[in-house]
């Protein structure tokens, strides 16, 4: 373990959810995620993907430019120290909003450097919701793989919502209080393994 470094930057969190639909359970729950991670200390910035739209990865289109809303994401990528993300599942698998914005990200920077460097070393935390009873469970497993592939630090912890019609009434409020006692501690163990990576007290 590194020493204590007291005067260590705070942890800096980069959050989103995997849905653009206007009453998402996703975008409902992500500001829970948010929630436990400021209470452990981080400092996180909560984005809406539809503010960076983007096409379907395609090589010509790389070739002619970056798209400028992919470069402000590589920027944002940069400048923070791991993810928190909630995704949906759609048929059994994370949302291709999800595999496109990672796609984007990773490509190589305006520099040359390789893009899938913004993802090393970096942790991140993950939860689902769902009407239905798994809660979005599967698309878990698949997110979990495809960021650890890209270099990423994926959190043991993990929380599926299920029945999220009854529980997410709202933004920011999930009902049911261990579920969101659940999703607080997989946002502090983001943030705890940060803080011991980066030498800070834990």
């Amino acid at each position: 373990m590194p020493p204590a470094n007291p005067a260590v930057s705070p942890v800096r969190l980069l959050a989103f959810a995997g849905s653009l639909r206007a009453g998402s359970y996703n975008r409902r729950l992500i500001p829970v995620l948010v929630e436990g991670a400021r209470a452990a200390g981080a400092e996180v910035t909560l984005i809406e993907l539809r503010d960076y739209p983007l096409p379907i990865y395609d090589g010509d289109i790389e070739a002619e430019g970056m798209p400028e809303q992919a470069r402000r994401l590589q920027a944002l990528l940069a400048e923070h120290d791991g993810l928190l993300i909630s995704t949906p599942e759609y048929n059994g698998s994370m949302p291709a909003l999800v595999k496109n914005t990672l796609d984007w990200i990773s490509r190589p920077l305006a520099d040359g450097r390789s893009g899938t460097a913004l993802f090393a070393d970096k942790v991140a935390g993950i939860v689902s919701a769902s009407p239905g009873p798994l809660g979005g469970l599967r698309s878990l497993l698949v997110l979990r793989d495809a960021l650890a592939k890209l270099g990423l630090i994926v959190v043991p912890q993990q929380v599926a919502v299920g029945q999220a019609a009854d529980k997410l009434i709202d933004f920011g409020q999930l009902n049911d209080e261990r579920q969101r006692d659940a999703v607080h501690r997989v946002a502090a163990a983001v943030v705890r393994h940060l803080k011991v990576y980066q030498g800070a007290p834990a």
